[in-house]
């Protein structure tokens, strides 16, 4: 029985750190991205969607390039912590993180700018900063959005199949979580057991489509 769990247990695991990292390094990039305007802001943007226009196949591909013993991230890795990027569980946070880092930011980001802009102004006029304004005026005004964009980051590194197969493989107890688990299940002919992992993940899907519709009906009854 704890066979069948532990690809559960590890995307859950996957899916809760990717989320808590990328929130951790949203606040700074959305701070950046709202509170001031530069040249070339239109292509950080640009980058920071590519992964929702970019086939799953072709980021893979050049992550696991990057990620290979040889390649720079994965030659730095290995010097520091004395271990292979590519085919392990930090390479399937990492690839996580840069997959779904739009699912983070631009929820939290379209919040922001929905804002009112007298907000900031009035944040201003009291001699607060640009960080103060946005930490303590900004992000507590768009709660909602903040959860919507965690609870996505959470769904869409637990549904991810293309990029975690060609970055992490399908090691048992290292590597292998459920979506790759249905994968393993159906090239070894066991539909039943592969039914079983697909119920799951459609039941928490759908759990998360409600949160996500609930929060957004709060946020449009603002």
């Amino acid at each position: 029985m704890n066979e069948f769990w532990n690809p559960l247990i590890l995307s859950v695991e996957l899916a809760s750190i990717t989320a808590t990292l990328l929130f951790a390094l949203a606040i700074p990039i959305v701070f950046f991205l709202a509170l001031f305007d530069y040249k070339g802001k239109f292509i950080i943007r640009s980058l920071i969607t590519l992964p929702l226009v970019l086939p799953p196949s072709v980021l893979g591909y050049y992550l696991l390039l990057a990620f290979r013993p040889t390649g720079f991230a994965g030659e730095t890795w290995a010097w520091l912590f004395n271990e292979r990027l590519a085919f392990s569980f930090p390479g399937l946070v990492i690839a996580s993180i840069i997959f779904s880092l739009p699912f983070m930011i631009n929820p939290i980001l379209s919040g922001i700018e929905s804002l009112s802009k007298n907000l900031k102004d009035a944040s201003f006029t009291l001699g607060k900063s640009k960080w103060q304004t946005y930490i303590n005026v900004l992000l507590p005004s768009i709660k909602p959005s903040i959860l919507t964009a965690v609870i996505l980051s959470f769904a869409h590194t637990i549904g991810e199949f293309g990029v975690i197969l060609m970055i992490g493989g399908n090691i048992p107890g290292k590597t292998r979580v459920a979506s790759t688990a249905i994968y393993h299940q159906l090239e070894a002919l066991n539909y039943e057991m592969a039914d079983q992992y697909a119920l799951i993940l459609l039941a928490i899907s759908l759990l998360i489509l409600g949160i996500v519709y609930y929060l957004q009906k709060r946020i449009y009854a603002f």
